[in-house]
């Protein structure tokens, strides 16, 4: 930094003293100073094609690396565009400091033009929405990023006003908050009269372990594995901790709420013990229905309620556990035959419905993680393929799988893998989107094609809305603004410097795919499925 920074050299300093290497943004007159101060301190500064996809490309780059991501928008319109992308960063528990300039102060408190009250627009669906001025520059900072990190992560907003930026902090020296995880203790809660963890464990004769983002975020997943195989549980996982138990492991159980739920539903009513384990209820697609008991494990204590716990082990999730199956093998708990039964249950269940003669959704999913190199990380967007996607992409490591299942927003897959190949260049990316979120961000190929990134967006492509127009024809209505005109997605591929192919079957797209992991530009597929096997399964 120069001898006396700026506010924004202090902001800057702070950003890439955190972690953040790239700030995702869309400019404008008040911001100017913090992007070439930015990229002075060595940040990457990058285009986005408009404010709300650059704030899923930072959610993306955040997913993958598990370190706070940063966007970057003008006032006025570019603020309220970013809301969309902040708000899911703070549903998906996601850390993010999301910067938006301002009118200078001189006039913002009676000019119009252009200006957005920032603290009533982003509070609800931020952490904290705050303010930088010169005199509190780096505590400002210190505090944004220990609150974006610190459990239940989320985004904070953050505001800068023209004539700011270029002044001299004098609160220059920041100091990086500790990591958020850092906890190592163990704090036990239960209801007066309530049993001991231990002895709730030692009783349960089929328990069950549902694990969470919240395992993701703890590194829990060789704690996880331990504790199943000493005690013989099956391990069913929410959607966006996919990979938190290994899905090749024999007491991996399933994705709840995705694909074939009510099978995933029956198993938790069926067990005498839910072991939750950093479970998040934000991705709870459909109510808690059953009454099970549970035991609590979590950074946190259980103050959402969404299912009552008269245990809670709050703390470091990796040690509970370890602690939790410290010498309790014992008789194992569920025999592997009937682990076995259950994942074969699940397993038909996931292929019902399909077409004979036709590329079906689950064919796709197939194909694409058949021929996925090693260690690939696929986005996935929001519709009716997210739900096969969830349950069907098979995920062995924590990351592998990027969505957005808390606010849920369509138009994540493509920037979510842009953002997710920008932070690790070194992992194949593929994203898999329906046509509906393709068409919200398909401007944002350009830019995956200018940085020479060699991906693959796969578009399951049916003309549809599918999610809405199932429930349109559940109620015997017609399908009203649910078809998606036909595009051509090829063409479309090549005006943005893409390769695209269209693929109707199972052979062309096993075709198409061949190369995936070497390639050096981006790889558009319009996959045309079959539509009908949504319709069985939803």
């Amino acid at each position: 930094m120069p001898d006396v920074p700026s506010t924004v050299d202090v902001m800057a300093e702070s950003l890439a003293s955190s972690g953040v290497r790239t700030i995702f943004a869309y400019p404008g007159d008040p911001i100017i100073e913090l992007m070439e101060r930015s990229r002075v301190r060595g940040l990457d500064v990058v285009l986005g094609r408009r404010e709300g996809t650059a704030a899923f490309m930072a959610e993306g780059w955040a997913m993958a690396t598990g370190l706070p991501a940063a966007c970057l928008s003008t006032l006025g319109p570019g603020s309220t565009a970013l809301v969309n992308g902040v708000a899911a960063a703070t549903a998906d528990r996601v850390p993010m400091i999301a910067i938006s300039g301002q009118i200078e102060t001189s006039r913002e408190q009676f000019f119009t033009h252009q200006v957005v009250d920032h603290k009533l627009l982003f509070s609800p669906v931020t952490k904290w929405a705050g303010r930088v001025e010169a005199g509190a520059a780096a505590t400002t900072m210190r505090k944004a990023l220990s609150l974006a990190t610190a459990e239940r992560p989320g985004a904070v907003h953050l505001t800068v006003a023209g004539d700011t930026s270029a002044e001299p902090a004098r609160d220059a020296v920041f100091t990086p908050p500790p990591p958020a995880q850092a906890v190592t203790t163990i704090d036990v809660a239960r209801v007066p009269g309530g049993p001991d963890p231990l002895d709730l464990l030692g009783r349960a004769r089929r328990p069950v372990v549902l694990a969470g983002i919240g395992a993701v975020r703890a590194g829990a997943t060789e704690a996880l594995v331990r504790f199943a195989e000493a005690l013989s549980v099956p391990v069913v996982v929410a959607p966006m901790a996919k990979g938190v138990f290994p899905e090749d492991h024999p007491l991996f159980a399933g994705v709840l709420d995705m694909a074939c739920n009510k099978i995933l539903w029956d198993l938790l009513g069926s067990a005498d013990l839910i072991v939750a384990a950093g479970f998040d209820a934000v991705e709870l697609i459909k109510p808690w229905s059953v009454s099970t008991p549970v035991l609590h494990i979590d950074a946190l204590r259980n103050t959402d309620q969404i299912y009552a716990s008269e245990v809670e082990c709050v703390g470091a999730i990796g040690p509970i556990l370890d602690w939790l199956g410290e010498g309790r093998p014992g008789e194992p708990r569920w025999a592997e035959a009937d682990v076995r039964a259950h994942r074969d249950r699940l397993r038909d269940a996931y292929y019902e419905g399909r077409v004979a003669g036709a590329l079906n959704p689950t064919d796709v999913i197939d194909a694409v993680s058949a021929a996925a190199p090693p260690g690939t990380i696929a986005t996935c967007d929001v519709g009716s393929h997210k739900l096969l996607v969830g349950q069907g992409w098979p995920t062995l490591e924590p990351r592998g799988v990027l969505m957005t299942n808390g606010l849920s927003s369509m138009g994540f897959g493509v920037p979510g893998a842009i953002g997710a190949k920008i932070a690790r260049p070194d992992r194949p990316v593929v994203a898999l989107v329906g046509d509906g979120g393709f068409a919200m961000t398909a401007t944002e190929l350009r830019l995956a094609s200018a940085m020479g990134l060699g991906m693959v967006f796969v578009v399951f492509a049916d003309g549809s809305l599918n999610r809405i127009e199932l429930k349109q024809m559940a109620r015997g209505y017609p399908s009203t603004a649910t078809r998606i005109e036909d595009m051509d997605l090829v063409a479309l591929a090549g005006a943005m410097h893409c390769d695209g192919v269209r693929v109707s079957s199972a052979a062309e797209l096993e075709k198409a795919l061949g190369g995936m992991g070497s390639l050096t530009r981006p790889l558009v597929i319009e996959a045309r499925v079959d539509p009908g096997q949504y319709e069985s399964q939803f």
